[in-house]
């Protein structure tokens, strides 16, 4: 048993879990509604936290983005270049996510967690402690990454689900 992988393997999991309940049974105009002008959307929230992992993992793992390798760029048809994963987006972008189907979130979600799951596999403990980015002090090691992805994909995650039930309730 690879404990290490197992354990991560679960979490990421979780976002999947996440991620499908947030946008399930919302018309793309309802993943697109921002309960201000200044607020995310469950759209923006579920593409940028996927978005991060693709990047962030494909990385690690020494292989092109989903996002890209996969077409999943041209099926958003999102007025950004193909590298944009949302980090420093002003509200003016978030509304550009717009038009996004539960399916094309999901769909793009399971095709980074597949991939993810597939590179955890791989993984041997002493792995995580190998340097990934070394632009920080302390520098960050893939353990410190895998972890920094997970909890800011569930803090996004229960960012739109909380959005999901605001939404439940004006029904």
């Amino acid at each position: 048993m690879n404990a290490s992988g197992d354990l991560l393997i679960d979490a990421f999991g979780r976002i999947r879990e996440v991620v499908h309940d947030a946008v399930a049974d919302l018309t793309a105009e309802e993943l697109a509604t921002r309960l201000d002008d200044g607020a995310n959307s469950i759209a923006w929230l579920v593409w940028h936290l996927t978005r991060i992992q693709d990047d962030h993992v494909s990385d690690a793992a020494g292989t092109d983005q989903v996002w890209t390798s996969e077409g999943w760029a041209g099926r958003f048809e999102l007025p950004f270049s193909h590298g944009s994963t949302g980090y420093g987006h002003s509200p003016k972008d978030v509304a550009k996510v717009s038009g996004v189907t539960a399916d094309l979130l999901t769909g793009y979600h399971d095709a980074v967690h597949d991939r993810t799951v597939e590179y955890l596999g791989t993984l041997k403990v002493s792995d995580l402690d190998r340097v990934v980015d070394d632009a920080w002090i302390p520098h960050v090691t893939l353990g410190v990454r895998l972890v920094s992805v997970i909890s800011d994909d569930l803090q996004h995650a229960g960012q739109a689900a909380f959005i999901h039930g605001v939404l439940g309730r004006r029904r």
